[in-house]
């Protein structure tokens, strides 16, 4: 489900879940891993890419719904983790965003160091209240840590989905780039912070994002609230309207 291409000192970890790589449990249990394990393996930097026109879908929400409430109850905990490895990772991460990134997707992106988009017909944003998920106050966090408080209750609250230029402009992508090129820009990014001095970039870094990390701590009762919310019936609800959606669009 992921790809691992070395570059020098970077590594590349390519989402390679077809069609779409919608974050399962496996696949982000293997991200969070390959995320943590990396600075132990002599890797100074890290690229996290998707396949051409598509970085992520987001939560594989088809499956999750066939989860039970044990299963859910060790999902959202391992999400969170995800998204505090890359928020907390002792090295640089950029994503590389290749493509279409809702939701789930665009949360991956939020907790890098840095983010570069494929210029074309994709859309980006955190638009879960569009598919009824209130969107959990860490997410918001980050969000708003990016683009600003009244950005951040705009996009929030209505859902909103952005062409790579208006979330280039809101400041929630760093860079557009021709989709061929999104890759490369990434590697470009980290190997301009790999060459600066290590001892003073990896100190700075780590002071300049501490707020972010300081994100993930004591999230329990939130993680109960985000657990309690899922199984709410306007939720379920909501969720499986989504699901006929997608499978008609799909048959």
């Amino acid at each position: 489900m992921i790809r691992t291409i070395e570059r020098g000192a970077i590594r590349e970890l390519q989402l390679d879940r077809p069609p779409a790589n919608a974050l399962s449990p496996e696949l982000i249990v293997s991200l969070r891993n390959a995320i943590e394990q990396a600075p132990s393996q002599g890797v100074r930097a890290l690229v996290l890419s998707g396949s051409p026109g598509k970085f992520s879908a987001g939560l594989d929400v088809p499956l999750l719904l066939g989860l039970d409430k044990p299963a859910i109850s060790e999902f959202w905990p391992a999400f969170y983790g995800l998204a505090g490895a890359i928020a907390e990772s002792a090295i640089p991460i950029a994503a590389a965003i290749t493509g279409y990134a809702p939701a789930g997707g665009a949360v991956l992106a939020t907790f890098c160091d840095w983010r570069v988009m494929a210029d074309g017909d994709y859309k980006i944003g955190l638009n879960e209240v569009q598919v009824g998920l209130p969107l959990p106050p860490v997410i918001l966090a980050g969000l708003r840590r990016l683009v600003g408080p009244r950005q951040a209750e705009r996009l929030a609250v209505g859902g909103e989905m952005m062409s790579p230029m208006e979330a280039l402009r809101v400041g929630f992508i760093d860079e557009a780039a021709p989709p061929e090129k999104v890759v490369e820009r990434a590697l470009e990014y980290c190997r301009r912070l790999l060459a600066l001095p290590a001892e003073a970039m990896t100190s700075t870094r780590r002071l300049a994002r501490a707020d972010l990390v300081a994100l993930f701590e004591n999230v329990e009762p939130e993680l109960r609230r985000v657990i309690e919310l899922w199984w709410a019936p306007s939720t379920q609800t909501q969720l499986r309207a989504l699901v006929e959606r997608l499978k008609k669009k799909t048959s």
